[in-house]
């Protein structure tokens, strides 16, 4: 199914700016102060909780891990790059994915116990490919039909084709990858931030597109799998309003959860549009998306 309703979560230790993604990373906003660190620290904490109440008050099953201080992984707050679920048949799949900075690969060792390994019927280990200098940054790297068996992703530092091929080849899925830039020329980080697949509508940013081609070809195949394509803006996109992901609560009611910095951009007809299908839940994140340059969709992963 294209939809979940148990997510995993982690509660962290020490949430800080990530020094060694911030290059790749234009979301990113460095504090100028001690003080100023400190107090969005302890803002992500209460952001973080509010946001798993909020979730659970509305039906969704939330597994929360708390992070440890040390070793020091200031972005574990965004689990699902280190991982993904599936089902594959009757197999339940996890896949471990490389990772661009040294201190998130950290995060995976943290994340999984042999225990947890043991539980699933295949692991796919992904993380050879970092003794090339290449990555796919799991479900940030690649936004899932999962119904269809495609995979859309955007090139960037973080999501490399070879692995893209990889990972494809080894769940039977097929792929579109495009390139994705932000007003300045630089390539999007994520594809998670411009673009998401709910069962009736796709969230995406042509905009940040500047291929006509690859614009075409996108559309083309978002529609011809069944999705209504609702575009958004290069501004709405620094909002995070690509960032969002569609689950189910324990009713089978869909849910689209989005921060309340993503709400704020959409316009009146848009979300009239999106509530037409879906219950939009939108906590405020501020200081996550701040300093941690993701936001809602960024802090979950998909237990299927």
């Amino acid at each position: 199914m294209q939809t979940t309703n148990h997510l995993l979560m982690v509660r962290p230790a020490h949430f800080a700016f990530n020094e060694e993604t911030a290059a790749s990373n234009a979301f990113q906003q460095r504090s100028q102060t001690v003080d100023e660190a400190l107090r969005i620290q302890r803002q992500a904490v209460e952001e973080f909780d509010a946001y798993v109440a909020l979730l659970r008050e509305n039906g969704v099953k939330v597994d929360v891990r708390q992070d440890t201080p040390n070793p020091f992984t200031p972005d574990s707050i965004f689990p699902n790059n280190c991982f993904s679920t599936h089902l594959v048949g009757a197999e339940h799949v996890l896949v471990i994915y490389p990772m661009f900075a040294h201190n998130r690969r950290l995060e995976r060792e943290k994340l999984f116990t042999h225990e947890d390994y043991v539980r699933y019927d295949r692991v796919i280990d992904l993380t050879h490919w970092e003794k090339e200098g290449k990555y796919l940054e799991g479900t940030g790297s690649l936004i899932l039909d999962r119904d269809h068996h495609i995979a859309y992703a955007c090139r960037s530092p973080r999501t490399d084709e070879s692995v893209l091929h990889d990972w494809a080849k080894q769940l039977d899925y097929d792929y579109f990858l495009f390139d994705s830039e932000d007003e300045n020329g630089m390539a999007v980080y994520h594809t998670n931030v411009v673009m998401h697949v709910g069962t009736r509508f796709a969230i995406v940013c042509m905009d940040s597109i500047k291929d006509a081609s690859q614009r075409r070809q996108l559309a083309d195949l978002l529609t011809s799998n069944g999705k209504e394509v609702v575009e958004i803006t290069l501004e709405q996109m620094h909002h995070f309003a690509g960032n969002m992901l569609e689950v189910r609560n324990d009713k089978g009611q869909k849910l689209l959860i989005m921060s309340a910095a993503a709400k704020r951009s959409l316009t009146k007809a848009q979300i009239a549009l999106l509530e037409q299908d879906v219950k939009i839940l939108a906590p405020s994140l501020e200081a996550i998306e701040t300093a941690g340059g993701g936001s809602a969709r960024c802090m979950i992963a998909e237990m299927v």
